[in-house]
């Protein structure tokens, strides 16, 4: 890479010749305050908050968007620069609802931040404001544009990450707005309540439906038993919230405080992810010996499978019918627990802690009532469960670990854990049906061939006598490449994992948000999935199939994989969806 020398306040640097000022100036150890700026996905100059001096231009320039070239010199921290900051600051809050003690984003917001660090005191500019309905219409993300900035991250991630496209810029000038065609509410859009656009957006335009108040309700009705399941991706980021360094895994605590809040039983969702395992992997097999339909597409990521129904309706019959794993145990939980425990199942309240917001929408599902009742009954995020921590008064980084409670022990495999990053599935997978193919058992069970933070990865796993043919996809712009490819001929698997968002389930729309500063510096999907990992090496049992409570949930109450019980209870199908942008 060709090398330029600039300078940066005085300070001599050479950085690469594709670099821009804010790249250079990061890289010298000196922060220039952004708003609208999110590394790799929106980097447009909209918001001015990152203005500088360049010697020799007329004016003050953007730093995110402006190029460096030989013999530059560049002043960050003048007395102009910082007035021309302040004032751009100063205008963005004129027009901004500044309900701050009630905002969901609260002392976690980047333009509150902001206003503290640039020593805004006053807003000299108030002038008109528009007052906008806030869109509650969708399951899982409201929509409030009286605190949007217009910085267009969330578009930005819609369209370019996830190819999803149900928002944009409308209006021009004062009135300009981000919403959907036709000004439609979001639930009548394609959205595939992803939450991609909450985790980008920098203030409290886009936050989750709380799901926190039916949880509290339920846990005083003292006629209601009820339950909590934790995906295997809040572990290792629910201590976030808390102030702990990113990828700390906090198990042992979560199950802590949940009991703290009053929980009857805390439940591992891994145990459902082996129990996935099993019915997703003996579905493969069949597939593999009776010459079903390739490729089988992995069915736990409830935006991906929406994403589906969408844009890939020829592929619904590619999709495994195999339910995801929380709402597999939610139709366990009130059928053979229910027994078990002498508990009626209307009794039984379900609450899954998911790193996802799509997961809101999933429960509502019709189909997803094996029981005839709804599998699961609400879904908190990873942030809705810090907020009912907080709420308690619970000091949680210093509790003490505990175990989960379980209906068969508490035992689940690390494969179920590694469900939480991208390739997981699939690994968890492979490592079953590579045993039960081969009638061998394998020391050797990682496959590295899956893992990584690639938006696609491919693979041709031998087993025994039979290559088979392996994608993953991460990120619902991979997906569509991906599937496209297999649509052309392009392309020839037995079996694809899509999980919707980038890295899994580690960064999905419901777990903590970082500031754009921190995800630029720091690659949250890597040190999430760092810690899943580390949770599957420490634990006795790795493969769903040695589970031996998995063994005895089929001998005691489903009878085998795929059979006639289970598919009542565990297995789903998929409905077409029109195109509504």
């Amino acid at each position: 890479m060709e090398m330029v020398n600039i300078k940066i306040n005085g300070e001599a640097i050479s950085v690469p010749s594709n670099y821009t000022i804010l790249q250079a100036a990061r890289q010298a150890g000196i922060d220039i305050p952004t708003l609208c700026y999110l590394k790799g996905i929106n980097e447009i100059g909209a918001c001015r908050m990152c203005l500088v001096e360049v010697k020799g231009a007329k004016g003050l320039v953007t730093a995110c968007v402006y190029p460096v070239n030989e013999g530059m010199e560049v002043l960050t921290n003048t007395e102009r620069v910082r007035s021309a900051r302040k004032t751009v600051l100063e205008l963005t809050l004129s027009n901004h609802e500044k309900k701050c003690l009630t905002c969901p984003r609260n002392q976690n917001c980047e333009l509150q931040r902001l206003s503290d660090e640039l020593g805004v005191t006053d807003i000299p500019f108030e002038g008109e404001t528009i007052q906008r309905e806030i869109d509650a219409s969708s399951p899982s993300i409201v929509r409030d544009n009286n605190k949007c900035i217009l910085c267009r991250r969330c578009v930005s991630v819609c369209k370019k990450v996830q190819t999803v496209g149900v928002i944009d810029a409308k209006e021009r000038g004062f009135i300009t707005q981000i919403g959907c065609t036709f000004d439609k509410p979001l639930n009548d859009t394609d959205c595939v309540m992803c939450g991609q656009c909450i985790i980008a957006c920098p203030v409290g335009a886009l936050y989750e439906k709380d799901s926190t108040k039916d949880v509290w309700a339920a846990l005083a009705d003292e006629s209601k038993h009820v339950v909590v399941q934790t995906a295997p991706a809040v572990r290792v980021a629910l201590g976030e919230e808390f102030g702990m360094p990113i990828g700390s895994r906090v198990t042992g605590k979560m199950v802590t405080a949940l009991r703290k809040l009053g929980f009857d039983k805390v439940f591992d969702t891994n145990f459902a992810a082996d129990l996935t395992i099993m019915e997703e992997g003996t579905e493969l097999l069949g597939r593999i010996k009776d010459g079903g339909k390739f490729p089988m597409i992995t069915s736990c990521s409830p935006g991906w499978v929406k994403f589906c129904e969408h844009n890939f309706p020829d592929l619904l019959e590619n999709l495994s019918t195999a339910k995801s794993p929380h709402e597999m145990y939610g139709a366990i939980i009130k059928s053979y627990y229910a027994e078990k425990a002498g508990i009626d199942p209307k009794d039984i309240y379900v609450v899954s802690v998911m790193p996802c917001t799509a997961k809101k929408f999933e429960s509502e599902r019709e189909e997803l009532a094996g029981t005839g009742y709804p599998d699961v009954d609400a879904v908190l995020t990873t942030r809705e469960l810090a907020k009912m921590i907080k709420e308690a008064r619970i000091d949680f980084t210093k509790l003490a670990d505990t175990g989960f409670d379980h209906p068969f022990g508490e035992e689940a495999s690390g494969a179920g854990v590694i469900f939480g990053a991208t390739g997981g599935v699939m690994e968890a997978a492979l490592r079953t049906v590579s045993e039960v193919l081969t009638g061998k058992s394998f020391d050797e069970i990682e496959y590295n061939a899956v893992r990584g933070t690639e938006g696609i990865k491919e693979a041709t796993v031998t087993i025994g006598d039979l290559d088979v043919k392996v994608a993953v996809a991460s990120g619902l712009g991979n997906a569509r490449a991906l599937l496209e490819k297999v649509q052309k001929g392009e392309a020839d698997y037995h079996f694809i994992e899509i999980m919707a968002c980038p890295g899994g389930c580690v960064t999905g729309g419901g777990q903590p948000i970082q500031p754009a500063k921190v995800r630029a510096e720091i690659d949250l999907k890597a040190e999430r999935a760092k810690a899943i990992y580390d949770e599957d090496r420490s634990l006795k049992v790795r493969k769903s199939h040695e589970n031996p409570y998995i063994k005895q949930l089929y001998a005691e109450y489903l009878g085998e994989p795929c059979g006639h019980k289970s598919h009542k209870l565990l297995h789903t199908h998929y409905t077409a969806r029109p195109r509504l942008k």
